[in-house]
């Protein structure tokens, strides 16, 4: 009966051809109505009543997508047969090649070949192709038990159709999924099957190879496989593009920019290239054409944070001594784009306490805190700040945070100990510090602070402290008198063979042997032992007030170079007038048997 009825509308539209057209679209349009009202059972109806009167792409991937809704795996499958099988119905390409070398016939097809007859086959083309694609991608996944053989599925359909060619771009987008899944193996492998095919798809396949060794550092066989993408397409941006990125990896930003240059060439909407460029004079401190670069690229990219952000660079590099309002207004733009972002709103924060806005930079520098509080460089700031506008208490809890982040620094327990002795609260200051003793009982400025904490509270421990102070000081001064070499080296042998362990002789001596024991010589060992906490070369100036207060904070404090690097301490002798990182280890406290 339905096939009778059928029957009788296409007898009945024969006569009257444009309302079958009118009729065609006006079930599609329902036919989409339902797609969007959630109605898939009815949406399905309609287009394959559609199909099986007027075939057509857009129909029948509408019919895949209410397929896909519904999750009918076999019938996603009959549906994309039926995609693959509508008719282009457009000439072949065979048909604009000259069959002779007859000038009249020639004319006709140059004419022809570039027609706007001839464009529109090409984007009906373009658009089969599209949702062919975009079909397979769709239902991949879910019409097999593993996404890929449901690929397999698909490209064995494909290759026996008519899009034969579209079988590679399949097995690509089958590597790209593996990469979507951090399955690197597996898209290796399958990327590796191109190698040998026609030069468009082995360059694709090349440049994809290329950019994931990129990804793994190894630029040796990302730079092969980019040589051999070039190669076999020399007209490919993106191939190009991944080999300037191997070049600037090695260094060399000069050739890397000329790969880049020669993408954009070939393509001028590669803004990866043009981002690159940027970069590569940044690196040649071509300041003017590095932001020549960056400023076109954000009038293609306007709401680009990475661009933003460069520009903005860019001026800060441009004005470390000038005026930073440029580098202030770019990076206001890229907080607009990116509010989240803790690294520019540190830069913002920073240029504003140059600048002597210190409410400014508290505000930027809190929001940087806010949405990373692990940036040591910010804490500091904050720390200061409060210990300069006399909020200790609120000091302590940065310095807290710095010392958790940081926790073999003595550096910060140091100074949340200070705080808290700025503060008034003695106890606490003395319990914090005889914390730190316990885990740097080697840092001198510890043991200086405990002593007149303990003098001024009057405890008993005082002396005990005062003499762990005499020895190590004297062991320091022994330290330098071997490094500068103004004591004699069998004097100081002989102490430390003849003296017993008792007192600060024997201290010393206990010393010397172990500095024998360990290097071999009397000197020290050159550098911490490895279980020594990490330390810092620069350390921030403390300045005694005179009064019960204590310490007052530089106006700056010093960044922190890296570990690594050998402990150095104040040359000041005053009580509390700076905080010196740990001398080196010293011995044990009895001397090892020989």
């Amino acid at each position: 009966m339905v096939e009778k009825k059928k029957g009788f509308m296409k007898e009945a539209f024969k006569a009257d051809p444009c309302l079958f057209f009118f009729r065609i679209k006006i079930m599609q349009n329902i036919g989409v109505t339902f797609i969007k009202t959630g109605q898939y059972s009815d949406a399905i109806n309609s287009f394959e009543h559609i199909m099986s009167m007027a075939p057509s792409l857009k129909a029948g991937f509408n019919l895949i997508l209410s397929y896909f809704a519904v999750g009918d795996r076999e019938k996603m499958k009959k549906a994309f047969q039926r995609l693959i099988a509508v008719p282009l119905e457009i000439d072949e390409d065979d048909k604009y090649i000259s069959p002779s070398d007859d000038p009249h016939t020639n004319l006709v097809i140059e004419a022809i070949k570039n027609d706007h007859l001839r464009q529109m086959e090409r984007e009906r083309k373009a658009t089969a192709e599209k949702y062919i694609m975009t079909a397979a991608k769709l239902i991949a996944p879910v019409i097999e038990a593993s996404f890929a053989v449901g690929y397999d599925w698909c490209v064995e359909v494909v290759k026996a159709s008519q899009y034969v060619e579209l079988a590679n771009d399949l097995e690509i987008n089958k590597a790209i999924t593996y990469l979507r899944q951090k399955d690197f193996n597996q898209a290796v492998e399958t990327l590796k099957m191109f190698e040998k095919k026609d030069s468009r798809v082995k360059s694709a396949a090349a440049t994809n190879l290329s950019f994931l060794y990129f990804l793994e550092n190894e630029f040796a066989q990302a730079s092969s496989y980019a040589d051999l993408a070039v190669n076999s397409d020399r007209y490919n941006p993106s191939a190009l593009t991944n080999k300037g990125n191997t070049v600037f990896a090695n260094g060399d930003y000069e050739k890397a920019a000329e790969f880049y240059k020669e993408a954009l060439r070939n393509d001028s909407s590669c803004t990866e290239a043009l981002y690159n460029i940027g970069l590569a004079y940044k690196k040649l401190n071509r300041l003017d054409e590095a932001l020549d670069c960056f400023l076109k690229l954000h009038a293609i990219l306007r709401n680009s944070a990475q661009v933003l952000y460069q520009i903005a660079s860019v001026y800060l590099t441009y004005e470390l001594m000038d005026d930073p309002s440029q580098a202030m207004e770019w990076l206001m733009q890229l907080i607009s784009v990116a509010p989240t972002d803790s690294r520019a709103l540190s830069k913002l924060g920073g240029l504003h306490d140059s600048e002597g806005d210190k409410s400014q930079a508290l505000q930027y520098y809190y929001e940087s805190y806010r949405y990373f509080p692990s940036n040591i460089e910010v804490i500091e700031w904050l720390g200061a700040y409060y210990i300069d506008t006399q909020f200790c208490e609120k000091a302590i809890q940065y310095f807290e945070r710095a010392s958790l982040i940081q926790p073999t620094q003595v550096k910060w327990q140091l100074m949340v100990a200070s705080c808290f002795r700025r503060s008034g609260n003695y106890q606490k200051a003395l319990d914090t510090y005889k914390d730190i003793h316990r885990k740097f009982p080697e840092n001198v400025e510890c043991l200086r602070f405990l002593v007149r904490l303990c003098t001024d509270i009057g405890l008993k421990e005082v002396q005990e402290y005062a003499t762990k102070l005499k020895r190590l000081e004297k062991m320091k001064e022994i330290r330098e008198q071997l490094r500068s070499g103004r004591v004699s080296a069998q004097s100081l042998a002989e102490m430390a063979v003849g003296v017993p362990a008792a007192g600060e002789k024997g201290a010393l001596a206990v010393e010397l042997r172990y500095n024998l024991r360990v290097t071999g010589s009397l000197a020290p060992p050159s550098s911490p032992l490895p279980w020594m906490p990490s330390h810092a070369q620069v350390r921030p100036t403390w300045k005694d007030s005179g009064g019960s207060k204590g310490e007052r904070l530089s106006a700056q404090l010093r960044a922190l170079p890296g570990a690594g690097e050998p402990y150095e301490s104040c040359s000041s002798k005053e009580l509390g007038e700076c905080l010196a990182p740990p001398a080196p280890p010293a011995p044990p406290t009895s001397p090892a048997p020989p």
